[in-house]
């Protein structure tokens, strides 16, 4: 029991260092276009190890990003129940804001297609919330699912389009503004309370 126990808290050590060395180099280098053999050798482990562990690169590189995610995101800043509520959202472009050169790399990759599917299953319990408050409750299961599926669907794009392609440094606070401004018209609220967009 005891050997199962040093070797559970040793796998979970080099998993550990492979996707934190999956996070640094993909950073380091603004690319996913990274050799199984570097990963390994900045993990300090052996090449056979991120195969038996991952299977792949692009496994590694997925359970990297989902693993960021989870420890510095999602622990930290749950998504918001109160979709309304700013300074969730702020907090959210915040982390991938300071880690954008990483997740650019991953969702332009052979990996984004998996990677903005594993998000998306984050922001389906808001944007389901989106749905109800759109519909009134109303819907029926089936229509309120494929309403969830089209709204993250929309997420995804406007937070891709942000990630992707805005200028450096990314504006955490002007893309949580920008959102903001959305969520009254999706809600079914007052489209008096929508901030007015600064004119130039």
């Amino acid at each position: 029991m005891e050997s199962d126990q040093k070797t559970d808290r040793r796998v979970r050590r080099s998993q550990a260092a492979l996707m934190r060395a999956a996070v640094e180099l993909v950073t380091e280098r603004g690319t996913t276009a990274i050799a199984v053999s570097d990963l390994a050798q900045a993990a300090d482990v052996s090449r056979q190890l991120v195969y038996l562990q991952f299977g792949d690169r692009d496994t590694l590189l997925l359970e990297a990003a989902l693993d960021l995610v989870r420890r510095e995101l999602v622990t930290h800043t749950p998504v918001p129940a109160d979709i309304t509520d700013p300074d969730r959202h702020l907090a959210a472009a915040k982390h991938f804001a300071r880690y954008r050169t990483f997740y650019r790399a991953m969702v332009t990759s052979p990996c984004g297609y998996a990677l903005t599917l594993a998000l998306s299953d984050l922001l389906a319990p808001a944007s389901r919330l989106i749905v109800d408050r759109m519909t009134a409750g109303t819907a029926s299961p089936e229509l309120a699912e494929d309403l969830t599926r089209f709204v993250v669907g929309g997420w995804a794009a406007f937070f891709n389009t942000w990630l992707v392609e805005s200028p450096d440094p990314l504006d955490a606070e002007a893309f949580t503004a920008r959102l903001m401004r959305m969520v009254p018209a999706l809600t079914g609220a007052d489209a008096l309370s929508i901030p007015p967009e600064e004119t130039p």
